[in-house]
């Protein structure tokens, strides 16, 4: 099957699918004369291995290690448990922090007027958080604070 075919029965998109060969996650497709990329049935079963992962949040690194699992007949299933409890971990530490903000979030539209006022104190929350300072451009919109 070509590769619209192979991400009409897997779910993932083309696009994907070239991704994940370009950085090695699935093996590279075999090619026609034509250059053209075709699917076989354990591709198109390992697109899927990989699009359930991706539903249930893995990086793309935790599936490369999965998928070497999933490979690995001798495997032992505690190493396979032991990738997806990491991930659980992970997963509840994010649950953690949208809760968190989430509760600061009402917390402050809680406390905001909503009129026509320019008072407001979910834009002084954002210009002064971390304890009340000021802080610049850069710190209020880099990257680092949104981890």
């Amino acid at each position: 099957m070509n590769i619209g075919q192979a991400s009409k029965a897997t779910g993932v998109s083309t696009k994907m699918i070239r991704y994940y060969e370009q950085i090695k996650l699935i093996s590279p497709a075999h090619r026609t004369a034509s250059s053209y990329r075709t699917y076989g049935d354990n591709d198109v079963h390992t697109l899927q291995f990989v699009r359930r992962a991706r539903d249930l949040g893995f990086s793309v690194e935790q599936i490369k290690e999965l998928l070497a699992l999933w490979r690995d007949r001798s495997r032992a299933s505690s190493d396979v448990k032991a990738v997806a409890l990491e991930h659980v971990v992970e997963l509840e530490r994010k649950i953690a922090a949208i809760q968190e903000m989430t509760t600061t979030l009402k917390h402050l539209a809680s406390n905001c007027h909503g009129d026509n006022r320019p008072e407001c104190p979910i834009i002084e929350e954002m210009a002064t958080g971390f304890g009340g300072e000021k802080m610049g451009v850069k710190a209020r919109f880099g990257v680092a604070s949104l981890k």
